[in-house]
């Protein structure tokens, strides 16, 4: 089967071929360090995990890069109005990025460069364009002119001449340009009695890089002149991938990068998440109220990239029951070669294994549809253990296979592993603690005093625990609280 994306570049849905057989170099874009990422980043972040975990299944290398965005108007500002250092600003935040990436289970990527440790990549940059004649100087700024760059806009299919302007938000327009519709790529400013750290020596003054031209020049640093494949949030489209493209082609005169892959907006509870209205949670106000990495993670990669996702607390909860089906069809899986297996005549797993796997396969090879992919999961889950059922106490055929397909599927979606790890991430006093009361509690059971029984269960529940009894004993694991965080 032939993985097959929708391009932005190009709007359709193109068969995946890297420019070197095998192996794949990808950029996407990462977090701007001035305050703690949000689940609408997340949900960005996953997807390009899961993107990154199939490309390894499919059997290619991959060499991906994320950048930390430590210095743009955005962290100068926060430093700025706290009176502290830059890097007291970002170092935090970088902290907590990585303890949130961590908590989610996302694989470390190749490399996380930090702006400010490339600056002097970002001056030949522009110093590449200069000599291209794509640049002009004014105030000690140094801006690219769109319009002596034909393509400029093929990205999002943009008339150069209906642009407004080019730069960010809030960002370029103190700066003196001949075309309000250019964008800067160096910005001069003056360093501080102080030693202000967020400047830079450069042949044209005192000043920092643009914004855009930060990814262009770490891109290409690590991964060459044209990657394979480009990432991001659809906001990103314009204007900060259009002007990479604009700058990174206008200094190399090859193509910047051969797949441009782009998420949708996450939206909360049907609505926009924004921080006025107080919907823009983070990974530890989800935890706060008792749901689960595994649950966030799931949710978050639920739906198709390019769709809007809506995230609601119900959802999670939902997600919570989806992981319970899956864990209890690879527990009982386990279960059946567990100890003398007597096989089953005529009950087998090897047919349907064979048939969800090409659904699977399919489904993720078309533009890594994960809905009808984890339908195909789901058809495993429903349908073998019916079988397990016919099986009664022998042990079917193909067990080997369908517990090698779940490992499969979590190697892609990673939410059973991450599940496992949050029981043993628990402190020792309360594993120990929840043990004992399921002891006490089918010693309650023993005698009869089943009204004893049910207090204990309530008192492990208003723990945060769930109990489940089977013919093997009683099984508990964590569970997400039904309350929002505005209840907390």
């Amino acid at each position: 089967m032939t993985l097959q994306l929708y391009n932005s570049l190009t709007r359709r849905v193109e068969p995946f071929e890297p420019l070197t057989p095998g192996e794949v170099r990808m950029y996407t874009c990462g977090p701007t360090v001035y305050d703690r990422a949000h689940i609408g980043n997340f949900r960005t972040f996953l997807w390009e995990d899961l993107l990154r975990r199939y490309l390894k299944w499919k059997g290619f290398s991959v060499h991906q890069v994320m950048n930390l965005t430590d210095v743009d108007d955005r962290t100068i500002t926060a430093a700025a109005e706290r009176g502290v250092p830059l890097e007291q600003v970002t170092e935090p935040v970088i902290e907590q990025f990585f303890g949130d990436w961590r908590t989610l289970g996302l694989e470390p990527v190749e490399e996380f460069p930090r702006a400010t440790e490339h600056v002097s990549t970002m001056i030949e940059l522009v110093q590449r364009l200069e000599a291209r004649g794509l640049t002009y100087s004014s105030e000690g700024s140094v801006y690219f002119p769109i319009g002596r760059f034909p393509e400029y806009g093929k990205l999002v299919n943009l008339d150069p001449e209906s642009v407004a302007h080019a730069g960010r938000a809030a960002g370029d327009e103190e700066y003196a340009k001949d075309d309000p519709r250019d964008f800067v790529l160096w910005k001069g400013g003056e360093r501080s009695e102080e030693g202000e750290v967020a400047v830079w020596d450069s042949p044209w003054g005192v000043g920092r890089p643009g914004w855009h031209l930060e990814c262009s020049a770490m891109a290409m640093h690590y991964l060459g002149e044209t990657l394979d494949i480009h990432t991001g949030g659809v906001d990103n489209m314009f204007p900060h991938h259009t002007n990479e493209i604009a700058q990174s082609e206008g200094a190399t005169g090859e193509p910047f990068a051969r797949y441009w892959l782009h998420a949708a907006h996450l939206l909360i509870d049907g609505g926009k998440m924004s921080k006025s209205l107080g919907n823009c949670y983070t990974i530890s106000e989800l935890l706060e109220v008792g749901h689960s990495p595994s649950a966030i993670r799931y949710l978050l990669l639920s739906g198709h990239y390019r769709t809007q996702l809506n995230f609601t607390f119900e959802g999670l909860e939902k997600a919570a029951r989806s992981l319970d089906r899956v864990e209890d069809f690879g527990r009982r899986l386990a279960q059946s070669e567990q100890g003398e297996t007597i096989p089953a005549p005529g009950v087998d797993l090897g047919d349907l294994v064979d048939r969800v796997r090409g659904q699977f396969e399919a489904a993720l090879d078309d533009d890594l549809n994960v809905s009808e992919a984890l339908a195909a999961v789901f058809t495993l889950v429903r349908e073998g253990n019916q079988r397990l059922d016919e099986a009664g106490e022998g042990t079917p055929g193909g067990v080997d296979a369908a517990r090698g397909f779940l490992g499969a599927f979590d190697g892609i979606f990673g939410v059973l592993a991450l599940r496992e790890s949050e029981r043993q991430d628990l402190p020792s006093e309360l594993q120990d603690w929840v043990l004992s009361r399921i002891a006490d509690r089918e010693e309650a059971r023993r005698r009869g005093d089943y009204a004893r029984a049910d207090l204990i269960r309530e008192e492990v529940e208003a723990r945060g625990f769930s109990l489940e009894d089977a013919p093997d004993g009683t099984r508990w694991k964590r569970r997400a609280e039904t309350a929002s965080i505005g209840d907390a």
